[in-house]
């Protein structure tokens, strides 16, 4: 009995999250640093127990496509990122219902961090990351999303 109020109580806190669903690039909105990668696509849903699905799709900055997946929790603990060449464990930690700061590392260094901020009628998102690239050069971009 009490595991079943625990997962109803769960898929209710997974439903109302205004992070979930998926997020198509606004890209005359935004303003991405020179030769960054563009996801272009981001999706969050509900994975196992109270897990999230990220999947972020896109492309390098040569033009190729670029696909990763995270599966994780928004408590501000590192979780493992698969298919990214920049980062190896991401963290979102909740600032408040609407906002996640990011956390990413390679090789247990932070290499970027940022928020992400869902607009209050749940329609858009911005996206601001700072950071240092592969060859140590720092960066600041601004991405917005439109809710698909």
């Amino acid at each position: 009995m009490a595991s079943a109020v625990w997962l109803a109580m769960a898929a209710v806190v997974l439903a109302a999250n205004p992070h979930l669903g998926t997020w198509k690039l606004n890209e005359s909105k935004s303003k991405f640093a020179p030769g960054a990668a563009k996801n272009t696509t981001v999706t969050y849903t509900p994975a196992k127990g109270d897990m999230i699905k990220c999947t972020a799709d896109g492309m390098d900055k040569n033009g190729k496509p670029i696909h990763w997946t995270w599966v994780g929790k928004f408590d501000g603990h590192p979780y493992e990122i698969k298919g990214s060449p920049s980062f190896d464990t991401l963290a979102y930690t909740p600032i408040n219902d609407r906002t996640n700061k990011t956390t990413a590392m390679k090789d247990g260094k932070v290499v970027m961090t940022g928020t992400i901020t869902v607009a209050k009628d749940g329609k858009s998102r911005e996206v601001t990351l700072t950071g240092t690239d592969a060859k140590g050069k720092k960066f600041t971009e601004t991405t917005y999303y439109d809710k698909e």
